[in-house]
């Protein structure tokens, strides 16, 4: 009897411990982000971010143009359709679930290109790259842009990565 009621503890306690190891990262949001990011010395991405396209991505699901799609395709309000959405928030792409403490009102956040990151967040593991990747964080690729940068985007343009990328770059100077 014994044994059979240590078996079932030991076998609870491997079901949540597994499950804790293999669970999804979370989305933290880019002020999260921003805490590390914003200072000059660092290379200031938060403001890059908030300046470029991708922080005005779900504004411009608001626009004439956007609007005016929308009403052609019979989309009612492309600020709450998921097919927009999907491209135009990071907040809306995902599970929500896994939104830990990101607003529904960002745009395409920080973690659209480097992947949710509630196990990269820490200075102790953003100190190392190598510690970075493996604990989720994504360097962005062409793979990872042309997820929404392609022909399914009605506005779609020729998508030349290695322009583009150089656009919305936001390298960290203290990094080199």
């Amino acid at each position: 009897m014994i044994s059979k009621i240590a078996t079932l503890f030991f076998s609870i306690a491997l079901i949540f411990g597994s499950y804790s190891t293999v669970q999804a990262q979370d989305y933290i949001g880019s002020a999260k982000c921003g805490m590390c990011h914003k200072s000059a010395t660092k290379g200031n991405q938060l403001g890059k971010w908030k300046e470029g396209p991708h922080a005005k991505a779900l504004k411009s699901l608001s626009s004439p143009e956007s609007l005016a799609y929308a009403k052609e395709n019979g989309i009612a309000d492309p600020t709450k359709d998921a097919k927009c959405l999907k491209c135009h928030s990071t907040y809306h792409s995902a599970s929500e679930d896994l939104m830990l403490t990101i607003k529904d009102t960002e745009g395409v956040s920080c973690e659209s290109c480097h992947g949710p990151g509630s196990k990269y967040k820490s200075a102790a593991v953003m100190k190392s790259q190598a510690k970075s990747l493996a604990n989720g964080l994504i360097l962005p690729t062409k793979e990872v842009c042309v997820t929404c940068h392609n022909e399914d985007n009605p506005f779609h343009k020729p998508f030349d990565f290695d322009a583009y990328v150089k656009k919305i770059a936001h390298p960290n100077p203290a990094s080199k």
